[in-house]
């Protein structure tokens, strides 16, 4: 290994207690998350500077159809699961979006009918936004076991946050000067960029040089069985229901905060609006990569899994009574940075933890459903109750936190719980996926 190797060798072992055989895979998987959220985050505020043309009702009506599509979107997927070769799947995945952000690029280009492209455009970010971080995890919590979870995967994590950083910045400086569509051609090209590390990855595995040395090889053939499992899992298992319950109480606060950031922000041009969310991206990503390389995996082992996962939702709910009690828009940004990069830092890789718990199957068909129809479930409710509460019975913004922090409240009891559960003994909190119970061992194909 050369000196440069030793150097990151030694900074990633110091950052998250990594073995020396774990090295390959972690890096090629923290360059794989920082390439696929940098083209995350170049889309992110185009999308977002979109919505401050339309009124409540109209968001409202958009996160109510993507709830629609993305359900489609995660049945179709459970299809291909069950049908494509398991080393092609992720890879198709990505491609398949790729191509379908150079389209809306063609379609932007011809000016025609621009709002209708731009709320097409708007609603199928929002699926993408979920769908492509969700399959990253699955394919990590198949890389890696447990124990390996609770080491790296908020080294792993703060490479979302990297991403994160380097993403924003394009459309961020640049936005005025590229215009926002050519934006999606950069993207486009970013999520081709992530499939040569994803075969990488997967012959590390292979060759057992890679993570969970001397378990089972990464499966080649599709899984198959029935494409529609996913939500049968998702819905007789009370272990996945209550983390689809968890992802659904966090719905709510974002969706509060996001609402209210929207409507404050309805003064300026589009492109100053971009610029405002790319900037607040930069301002997370910033607090949250050296909370991921240094901070999480210390808190799992410190503090345990129950205080890990419920500390964020407790922060949140503070800091919700306090903007109930000084409304100010400083205080809603401010809660939107640390709401934002507490989740990426700390609530995002305990949650993804969780389903190193679960058999293959769970991870590639019902977390899908867990992480994107339960997610957008939430959004497409809470809209409507926020929508209720301003446009209806006309609160106001002290009123509205006020309500949000007795969500949060409910938000980190639940974490606490499944925390708990995820601590058991192996032998009595292991998840069986075709059970109501606890059963097999959590790695068997």
């Amino acid at each position: 290994m050369t000196e440069h190797n030793n150097v990151i060798a030694r900074f990633f072992r110091t950052a998250s207690m990594i073995k020396e055989r774990e090295l390959a895979a972690v890096v090629s998987s923290f360059l794989f998350v920082v390439v696929l959220m940098s083209a995350y985050y170049i889309l992110r505020p185009v999308r977002d500077g979109m919505a401050s043309d339309w009124t409540d009702a109209e968001v409202s009506w958009l996160w109510t159809l993507n709830f629609f599509i993305s359900t489609g979107v995660v049945a179709l997927y459970g299809l291909a699961v069950s049908r494509f070769r398991f080393r092609l799947l992720v890879p198709i995945t990505y491609g398949f979006f790729a191509a379908s952000f150079v389209m809306f690029y063609v379609l932007g280009s011809y000016q025609v009918e621009r709002t209708f492209i731009d709320k097409a455009f708007y609603v199928w970010v929002s699926v993408f936004s979920l769908f492509h971080i969700s399959v990253f995890w699955s394919f990590m919590s198949e890389l890696f076991s447990k124990e390996q979870a609770g080491r790296l995967f908020g080294v792993i994590a703060a490479g979302a946050s990297v991403g994160g950083l380097l993403g924003p910045s394009i459309p961020a400086f640049f936005s005025a000067s590229l215009g926002t569509d050519k934006l999606m051609l950069i993207a486009s090209v970013m999520l081709l960029m992530t499939i040569p590390l994803i075969f990488y990855l997967q012959s590390l595995k292979l060759e057992g040089h890679g993570p969970q040395v001397g378990g089972t090889a990464m499966p080649s053939p599709a899984l198959g069985g029935n494409p529609f499992a996913g939500f049968r899992l998702f819905f007789s298992n009370p272990y996945l229901l209550s983390i689809g319950l968890f992802i659904f109480l966090y719905t709510g606060i974002s969706s509060f905060v996001y609402f209210e950031l929207k409507n404050l922000l309805s003064d300026l041009t589009r492109s100053e609006r971009t610029a405002v969310w790319a900037q607040m991206d930069l301002a997370v990503n910033i607090l949250s990569i050296s909370t991921g390389l240094f901070v999480t995996g210390r808190l799992v082992s410190k503090l345990g899994m129950p205080a890990t996962i419920a500390l964020v939702p407790i922060v949140i709910c503070v800091g919700l009574l306090a903007l109930a009690i000084s409304p100010l828009l400083g205080v809603v940004i401010a809660l939107q940075i640390v709401r934002r990069a507490g989740n990426y830092a700390v609530t995002r890789p305990a949650r993804e933890m969780l389903f190193t718990r679960v058999d293959r199957e769970t991870r590639f068909k019902a977390k899908p459903v867990i992480d994107i129809v339960a997610y957008r479930g939430g959004d497409m409710l809470m809209a409507w109750l926020f929508t209720g509460l301003t446009q209806g019975l006309g609160l106001g913004l002290a009123a509205v936190a006020a309500v949000g922090a007795g969500i949060a409240a409910l938000w980190s009891l639940v974490g606490i719980y499944l925390g708990r559960w995820f601590e058991r003994d192996d032998a009595e909190s292991t998840v069986d996926a075709t059970s109501d119970s606890p059963g097999r061992s959590i790695n068997e194909p």
